[in-house]
């Protein structure tokens, strides 16, 4: 019988307990590969595109089958595989205040060397003195459909692709920086520390991987490499990143400061925007970016452990915003959860080298050009957003994921007439998603 992995702790104690096991823990062999050659996917040109304006919405933590349990069309799952036999997939709140663990060890355990019934060893994080329901099974959940209403109805009006893949195996870090870069240096889990980049205290340290999938000493969290930032502001296009402060809740997903040459140049003052609430503003005061990113406060990121539902109605002002204005017709949006979150999910990923791909995570396309009531089969990863941008606007390849990954071109049709927005329905006003509740103290 497997031992329960359910961690009652502090927020300085949580992230230890994880790590150590929290005790009592049955150990199971878990493995990655073999690694196999990237298929090669012819990227048909975009052709006559007539986006001009992308938009990604980052969300947090969550697997396809998590968020989209029973869609029509969609491969999702109703049970999944355990040590111990088929689990059926149980329904857990948006506003769980229990977080599932989702380092890259958890990922290599869940995956199982491809036997994917590993989700029963993952550690639950549980606020002092609760116990996670469901027990060992706790990662083998849904989310009512009722609670994510504004997903499952874009999803159902544009495109919601349920094929794409983590383009790493690990948590919000470096799957973060796949978003901006395609790579992150081999690094696969985030700092130990309250701020993540090169804000982080001296001394940080990040672990790496090697070729062989061996974890050595790394870098201090400040990276150099090239990111579509810069490939942006070589192409005298505008970009900017909406994102908390990177002292305050939701701070830690600020990718742009772990980049050296963004962090200590002069786009951190004048395209890294805080708050991120601001993004609201922006759009409708005409100032809509070539290319924006959008993060996520901790109460609006659908993060399981925040206690927070408000991630819906973030989202859907976003859209609402864009939809309703004078950007909709030239805007492509992506809507994408940034890593798996430690959710069951039951498609076998494909395992390229030892960053990844990772599990399945929900995409949803919106756009006047996107297909409409379209589920897309084809086999996506978080890089094809990356490759996306990059052909779109003419961008240099920066020979990272983007490199394997498709750019999503089975997802439009320019050849239809841009149809009106319908908006979503809102309850929240702007003011409204500036609470910031503690992100669970395991977050990676």
């Amino acid at each position: 019988m497997t031992t329960a992995r359910t961690c009652g702790a502090t927020a300085l104690g949580a992230l230890a307990l994880l790590l150590a096991g929290c005790g009592g823990v049955v150990s199971y062999p878990a493995s990655i590969g073999p690694f196999v050659t990237p298929p090669d996917i012819p990227n048909a040109p975009l052709g006559s595109s007539a986006i001009t304006h992308v938009v990604v919405i980052i969300q947090e933590n969550r697997s396809f089958d998590n968020l989209f349990y029973g869609f029509p069309g969609a491969d999702s799952a109703t049970s999944g595989l355990s040590h111990e036999g088929k689990i059926a997939l149980a329904p857990v709140d948006l506003a769980s205040v229990f977080d599932v663990e989702h380092l890259h060890l958890t990922f290599e355990r869940e995956y199982d060397d491809a036997r994917m019934d590993g989700f029963d060893v993952a550690g639950v994080v549980a606020p002092p003195h609760q116990t996670a329901p469901h027990g060992n099974y706790f990662a083998y959940a849904y989310v009512p459909r009722a609670q994510i209403a504004p997903y499952w109805q874009l999803a159902a009006r544009y495109v919601l692709a349920d094929r794409t893949f983590e383009s790493n195996s690990g948590p919000s870090f470096p799957a973060h920086q796949y978003l901006i870069a395609g790579q992150s240096e081999n690094v696969p889990d985030g700092p130990s520390t309250s701020i993540w980049g090169c804000d982080s205290p001296p001394g940080t340290t990040e672990a790496q991987l090697t070729a062989s999938g061996q974890s050595v000493p790394g870098p201090f969290p400040c990276f150099s490499y090239t990111t579509l930032a810069d490939e942006l502001d070589g192409a005298k296009l505008a970009w900017r990143s909406y994102t908390p402060t990177v002292h305050s809740s939701g701070g830690i997903f600020n990718a742009y400061d772990a980049v050296r040459q963004i962090r200590y140049g002069p786009d951190w003052t004048s395209k890294v925007i805080s708050p991120e609430t601001r993004v609201l503003k922006d759009i409708a005061a005409g100032e809509l970016s070539t290319v924006t990113w959008v993060v996520p406060n901790a109460a609006n990121s659908d993060h399981s452990g925040t206690g927070s539902a408000t991630g819906p109605q973030w989202v859907a002002s976003i859209v609402n915003a864009i939809g309703t204005s004078a950007y909709w017709n030239s805007t492509a949006i992506f809507i994408l959860w940034d890593d798996w979150g430690g959710w069951y999910d039951h498609v076998v990923p494909p395992q390229y080298d030892v960053m990844g791909p990772g599990f399945r995570v929900p995409l949803i396309v919106v756009s006047p050009w996107a297909k409409h009531g379209y589920v897309s089969h084809v086999q996506h990863e978080a890089a094809s957003i990356v490759k996306f941008i990059e052909d779109d606007f003419g961008l240099p390849s920066l020979h990272q994921a983007d490199v394997r990954a498709d750019n999503l071109i089975d997802c439009f049709d320019f050849t239809q007439t841009p149809a009106p927005y319908v908006p979503l329905a809102v309850r929240m006003r702007p003011g409204d998603f500036a609470r910031q509740p503690d992100l669970p103290p395991d977050t990676n």
